[in-house]
């Protein structure tokens, strides 16, 4: 009979406390992003497609890094690997001092990109990291865990955003002086915590991808077809798939969650800036529900459950039912909580050998949200509402990777 799996053992204790306050960071960055779409509008007189450039900056920095930082860290192991990406990240921030003072979009787009690239190392090395730190039984349910945080971050960030970006005197202001401030002061703390991580003691990890044996078969992560390549592994590849439709559905949905609120509800920026922090709360409800519920319900059925939630969301959404649409907007978030974490622990299962590189590809379907708010965008020139009807194709895809694809498929 075999032993219970424990959620993780004592002495990774504190590397699963700070890999995690990782994820917090960066979903303070990625959603303060989404409150720079607005800020961009305002004082670069940019036009909504226009601002989602800054998502195709940021995401398209997924798409060029995961696999160098995939290869970083086979190479020299997760620590150099979180190192790197936090200085590249505080590299990023740091630029926005030159790109503020030229008050100029493409230099701003560079910036974000290098920010980009350091969340891209982070995301690429922490995933794999967090799934590592135990027992494979309980991976999806400490990846979830980590990825609360990362919705902690999400609602910290448009809070600070809409604070020092979008208050009444701020959006009059055409000197870039707040940007300048905030991101320097968020570069600052990036490179403390890069300083103290190089003297993290981390505990040697017997990779739970690659055991050996066990008497109990779901406790067994080993590739389960030694001699497949890594994209013979199916349900690998539709993990890639479902992940770029995923985060597209995300990109576009933060990224126009404000220009909702003003054009649709009619609220003030900065209104619509603090909704923002509820809405990202309802990502972090939808996390702890979330993970409670994959203790009684298989992290495949919820996922489509969540999938199918959303395409309901999305089509209440475009009907400009005020409220009752709004709600459905805020829900959303919910329902997309679990969707990023257990794509990606679901497409690491039983790759042995091929897990970390595994994890380059994935994180590289990240990109989705570099192409996705453009799109939308375009629809949301003319009406910002009616764009949500585009995501449902992402949930419709995400639902078929949690009925179906989802599936480890031995020799």
């Amino acid at each position: 009979m075999s032993q219970k799996a424990a959620f993780t053992e004592k002495k990774f204790i504190v590397t699963l406390i700070f890999v995690t306050s990782l994820f917090l960071m960066w979903g303070v960055l990625h959603a303060m992003s989404d409150v720079l779409n607005k800020h961009f509008q305002n004082v670069l007189n940019l036009s909504i497609s226009q601002s989602g450039l800054i998502q195709f900056s940021v995401f398209g920095a997924y798409f060029i890094m995961s696999y160098p930082a995939g290869y970083f860290m086979k190479k020299f192991g997760y620590k150099a690997g979180v190192i790197l990406g936090l200085l590249l990240f505080a590299g990023g921030l740091f630029l926005f001092v030159p790109a503020a003072n030229s008050a100029s979009f493409s230099f701003f787009r560079i910036a974000l990109f290098i920010v980009g690239c350091g969340m891209a190392t982070l995301e690429t090395v922490a995933h794999p990291f967090v799934a590592a730190l135990g027992d494979q039984r309980k991976s999806d349910l400490r990846v979830n865990f980590a990825q609360t945080f990362n919705a902690v971050g999400t609602i910290i960030g448009p809070t600070i955003g809409a604070f020092f970006l979008l208050s009444g005197d701020t959006v009059k202001s055409t000197d870039l002086t707040s940007v300048k401030t905030l991101y320097v002061a968020i570069g600052i703390v990036v490179l403390l915590i890069a300083v103290v991580f190089a003297f993290l003691k981390i505990p040697t990890l017997v990779d739970p991808h690659a055991a050996t044996h066990s008497d109990d078969p779901e406790a067994l992560n080993v590739d389960a077809a030694p001699q497949k390549s890594l994209f013979q592994h199916s349900h690998f590849v539709w993990a890639c798939v479902a992940q770029f439709f995923n985060v597209a559905a995300q990109g576009g949905t933060w990224a126009y969650f404000i220009n909702y609120g003003v054009n649709i509800m009619h609220f003030s920026d900065e209104k619509a800036g603090y909704y923002m922090s509820l809405f990202m709360f309802m990502m972090l409800a939808g996390r702890i529900v979330g993970t409670s519920l994959m203790t009684i319900i298989a992290p495949n059925k919820l996922l489509a459950i969540f999938a199918a939630g959303n395409i309901l969301m999305c089509v209440i959404v475009a009907q400009h039912f005020g409220w009752p649409s709004y709600i459905a907007l805020l829900m959303i978030n919910f329902f997309f909580s679990i969707m990023f974490p257990t794509i990606f622990s679901l497409g690491l299962k039983n790759l042995g050998s091929h897990t970390q590189q595994a994890s380059s590809f994935i994180a590289m379907g990240v990109v989705g949200g570099a192409v996705f708010p453009f799109i939308m965008g375009q629809i949301a020139n003319h009406d910002v509402a009616q764009a949500y009807y585009l995501p449902i194709i992402c949930y419709a895809v995400i639902f078929m990777f949690g009925f179906k694809f989802y599936k480890v498929k031995h020799a």
